[in-house]
Parts: structure tokens; sequence; C-alpha cells
């Protein structure tokens, strides 16, 4: 683990039902480990229900519920995976992602996390990567997709999969340790 610290440094953490368990979790506990001040930010009140590989997890409070969460109030976002997560969030958090992006805040996302960037308008022009089963809508958005187990590119950290957070995790507080980035207009020339 980098030995950056991101003491004070505010969190959100976009979830909903069906986020895959260790994909909020370890990122998490590095983020909590590191300084950082986390909150689960859900569209859902009360409760958040994880996906655990192939079946429920356990559940977590939510810390924020999505009406009362501003943007403006953290410094960085974590989006994790799983299917049911980000395809749900995706219709109902894009506009919470987006703010990030148009001020330059660094976001984190991890397996299908990237399905809540497309649809904020936000992956055209950025090279990142993500579950492999959605290369295809992350290309069709007009990113550059590689297999690779962590990807950054100003200010975006992206990986595949549950075997890539600890590098997901290294790279993520590095990120996050910066602060903002100069903002990256959507639709900007493919990274070559």
């Amino acid at each position: 683990m980098a030995s950056e610290t991101v003491d004070g440094l505010k969190v959100a953490i976009l979830v909903t039902d069906g986020f895959e368990q260790v994909e909020m979790a370890e990122p998490r506990k590095a983020l909590d480990e590191a300084g950082a001040e986390t909150q689960l930010v859900s569209p859902k009140d009360g409760q958040v229900k994880a996906w655990k590989f192939t079946e429920w997890g356990d559940t977590f409070p939510v810390d924020m519920p999505l009406d009362n969460a501003r943007p403006e109030d953290f410094d960085a976002l974590l989006l994790p995976g799983g299917v049911i997560n980000p395809d749900k969030l995706r219709t109902l958090a894009v506009a919470f992602a987006k703010a990030f992006f148009d001020a330059g805040k660094p976001v984190a996302a991890i397996c299908h996390g990237p399905w809540v960037l497309i649809d904020a308008g936000v992956a055209r022009g950025r090279t990142l990567t993500s579950w492999p089963a959605i290369k295809t809508d992350v290309r069709n958005a007009g990113a550059n997709w590689v297999d690779k187990e962590v990807v950054v590119d100003n200010g975006l950290v992206s990986s595949r999969k549950p075997d890539d957070i600890p590098a997901f995790n290294e790279k993520m507080i590095e990120e996050f340790c910066e602060g903002r980035h100069a903002a990256k207009p959507a639709g900007a020339a493919l990274e070559t």
C-alpha cells in the first residue's frame, strides 16, 4: 500500500442494493485506514444489501441518503461494482457522479462501476478498464478500454475485478491524495 494519507478527505461511496461487497468494503477499509472520512451515499434510505460473489451478502447502514448528498461536500467518489448496483445507479444517480467530473474531483470505479460513468456522459475520450463483459459498453461510450488491473486517467482510477483490489486501492489513494485534476471535457480525443 502506498504511504500516502488522505487525512480528513471526504469520500462518497455511491451504492444501492446489489453492490459487490468486497469492492466496497476493502477500498473503504483502505481509505479509512489512510485517514479519509467515508460515507455510504445511496438513493435508498436505511440500509443497503451487498452481493457476495454468488449470493446476497451483508447489510450496511446508509450514512447519507442521495437526496441529501451534495457533491460539493465531498472530495472524491468511489463507485463499487457488482451487476445490480451500477445498473440501478445509472438511472438514479448519474447527476451526482457527473458533478465530481465537472469539478475535476478524483473518482475510482471498479468492475461494473463504469456503467454509471457511461450514463453520466463522462467516459468519452478516457482510457479505463472494467469487468470484461462491459468492455463493449465502454467502447461504445467513446472510451478506450484496456485489460489491465488498474488504469489511471486524469483522476479517474478503474479496475476490472476483486483480484485487482490491492492495486486499485493503492492508485485510488494516490489519486485521491492529489485532489482535483484539470477537468477533461467529455469527447476529448482518446489517448494513444
